[in-house]
């Protein structure tokens, strides 16, 4: 499967199958939610959050790839990635873009 950013594949025709998506709401168990917050207190990187948020890519990525080969698409073209919090110490991460099957 071939995931790009940009909205073409050069030197490739294909037809457009449609979005896809996929979507994961993360949390931090108790324990680190807490010794986070401390270190926001102080500032700098909250790294147990930067953890979290780049499993959430990731998984939210599998998910989109998964239904993109559901329908038989060689490609999602336009890949992009939203998150937003939910509650207090879970976030929301959805990655999608545009499912293409290649007709060359």
């Amino acid at each position: 499967m071939i995931i790009v950013t940009i909205d073409h594949v050069p030197g490739r025709n294909y037809e457009v199958l449609g979005v896809v998506k996929g979507n994961v709401v993360q949390s931090k168990n108790f324990g680190k939610d807490f010794m986070s917050a401390m270190k926001g207190l102080v500032g700098g990187e909250i790294a147990d959050y930067t953890e979290m948020l780049a499993e959430a890519r990731q998984i939210a990525t599998g998910r989109m790839v998964k239904e993109a080969e559901a329908m038989g698409a060689d490609a999602v073209l336009n890949l992009r990635y939203a998150s937003s919090s939910v509650m207090q110490s879970a976030a929301e991460c959805i990655a999608y873009g545009t499912a293409v099957r290649f007709v060359d």
